[in-house]
């Protein structure tokens, strides 16, 4: 893993939790065969005969981007994408042979590294493909990279009056082994938004001012609306982690990260006595109290805390007694720590293990209670869990 405190993981295919795996008191799992199979369901949707990458930015939507690298090129994956030249650096060991193209661009004082490593620049502005192209001169060999075009995110990418000044003047991109011409969709997770047709009728327009140059369009979202957003490589991140691509329809990805938690204390708490921090949470019966060693350190967010049942973040128990219950989080959640009442589960114990984040309660469901998206809940997800990869 690149950056920062180390996670520990391991890599099994049982579920099973041992001892040894569970001293940090809460365990999240990776499971490697879903991911391969959402990329392989991805692949499928965009269409025979054309490529679909993998995105593997901010560690890999927090999951840890080595081992989903490794599992994705095994399965023949070969174009990938970090946001940061670092994150590409760290991946390039894993992925012997495939395109790695950083979606930052070009930063100062960054060719050598980009050369050192065979990476691709996704050049988003005209000094970035000015000084790619020199570089190529010095090197004395045509460089490869991909041409971003912008066509209504605003963010970065080379604007249309720039990129038709650019194709007016081909001595600039002489030097430039350009392998994509690529854009980024604003509003593909809203099919009904006439953002998307827009930008499908401006990049046409944009791509064909480099005819022969392979497109790169869609993203997750984008390859679920129709052959309009079609290109020679999509780009998908999110779904291949199990978020919801089509948040209008069933999710058709397999769910990807199970966040367990352990029992550590138990307390009966009488009616009219107050739950954590302010006692927001007061028992209205008689209640069993547990608590569990996940907070908001850890990327459980604060906003999930002291909702309404029903309304709120759940965490469900295994047992006979109550298989498919859910046990209501109350109270606020603090740094370390959650309070679940776990009244009407009695084989709830000290040691006990609860599900947070898993199939009965999706990220995408989380971040829906907490007013985010599945995305920030994934990356959100701390150091202190130990991390197991299934299917490694």
């Amino acid at each position: 893993m690149a950056g920062g405190l180390q996670p520990s993981f391991s890599a099994r295919r049982e579920p099973a939790i041992s001892e040894a795996e569970a001293t940090s008191g809460a365990v999240l799992e990776i499971d490697l065969d879903a991911v391969a199979h959402n990329w392989r369901t991805l692949r499928t949707q965009h269409g025979p005969g054309r490529e679909t990458a993998a995105v593997l930015k901010a560690d890999g939507y927090g999951l840890g981007a080595a081992p989903i690298a490794a599992r994705l090129h095994a399965e023949g994956c070969r174009h990938f994408f970090t946001a940061h030249l670092a994150e590409a650096m760290a991946l390039r060991p894993y992925l012997p042979g495939a395109m790695l193209a950083v979606l930052h661009g070009l930063g100062p004082g960054e060719v050598d590294s980009f050369l050192a490593q065979d990476l691709l620049p996704a050049l988003g502005s005209l000094g970035e493909v000015d000084t790619w192209n020199a570089a190529a001169g010095q090197a004395g060999r045509p460089l490869p990279a991909l041409l971003h075009i912008d066509t209504g995110m605003n963010r970065t990418g080379i604007t249309p009056a720039e990129a038709r000044a650019l194709a007016a003047e081909p001595a600039r991109i002489a030097g430039i082994d350009l392998r994509f011409v690529m854009t980024h969709l604003v509003a593909a997770d809203s099919p009904s938004s006439p953002l998307n047709a827009q930008q499908a009728a401006l990049f046409a327009k944009m791509t064909a001012l480099f005819p022969g140059i392979p497109t790169s369009f869609a993203n997750s979202s984008g390859l679920f609306l129709g052959n309009d957003f079609a290109s020679d490589l999509a780009r998908p991140g999110a779904a291949l982690y199990g978020l919801n691509p089509t948040p209008d329809r069933p999710n058709p990805m397999r769910p990807v990260a199970t966040l367990r938690a352990r029992v550590m204390q138990v307390h009966e708490v009488a009616t009219g006595e107050g739950v954590g921090y302010d006692h927001q949470w007061i028992a209205t019966r008689p209640s069993r109290i547990a608590t569990l060693p996940v907070g908001y350190a850890d990327g459980y967010h604060r906003a999930l805390g002291n909702r309404p049942f029903g309304q709120g973040a759940e965490v469900f128990f295994a047992g006979r007694a109550f298989a498919g219950r859910a046990c209501a989080l109350v109270g606020r959640v603090s740094m370390d720590l959650i309070t679940v009442d776990v009244t009407d589960c009695p084989e709830v114990v000290i040691g006990s293990w609860g599900t947070l984040i898993g199939p009965e309660i999706p990220p995408d469901r989380l971040a829906a209670v907490a007013g985010t998206n599945g995305y920030e809940i994934l990356t959100s997800l701390g150091r202190r869990f130990h991390r197991v990869y299934l299917g490694a």
